[in-house]
């Protein structure tokens, strides 16, 4: 079963499509203007590109001949929320934990 959150996880496990969101993190960006300080063609970063949409992570308009990229921070709030969520559940476990070791304690083991 694929959760909500794999698509992001597989878009964002690529160091280069992790660069790219840094980039149009700091504000919008042409497809040419990303593909220099990558080291990538043009072919390429529309190929990552697409799967950072796919992921809803990034957004791109064509203008002219031109494929302007933007970040969709929607994208990463579901990020946030499953590490959340994942930090959440292991505090309750910990404490869990140490209400056992408490008891134990108390009880002279």
């Amino acid at each position: 079963m694929r959760l909500p959150t794999d698509a992001l996880f597989d878009a964002l496990g690529d160091p280069t499509r992790r660069a790219m969101v840094s980039l149009i993190a700091q504000g919008p960006a042409t497809v040419s203007a990303l593909a220099d300080p990558l080291g990538i063609t043009v072919t390429a970063v529309g190929q990552h590109l697409r799967i950072l949409e796919n992921a809803g992570l990034a957004a791109s308009e064509k203008h002219g001949r031109t494929r302007h990229c933007r970040l969709r921070p929607e994208g990463l709030q579901a990020i946030e929320d499953w590490a959340r969520k994942v930090r959440g559940d292991w505090s309750a476990r910990l404490n869990r934990l140490g209400d056992v070791l408490d008891a134990m304690d108390a009880a002279g083991h």
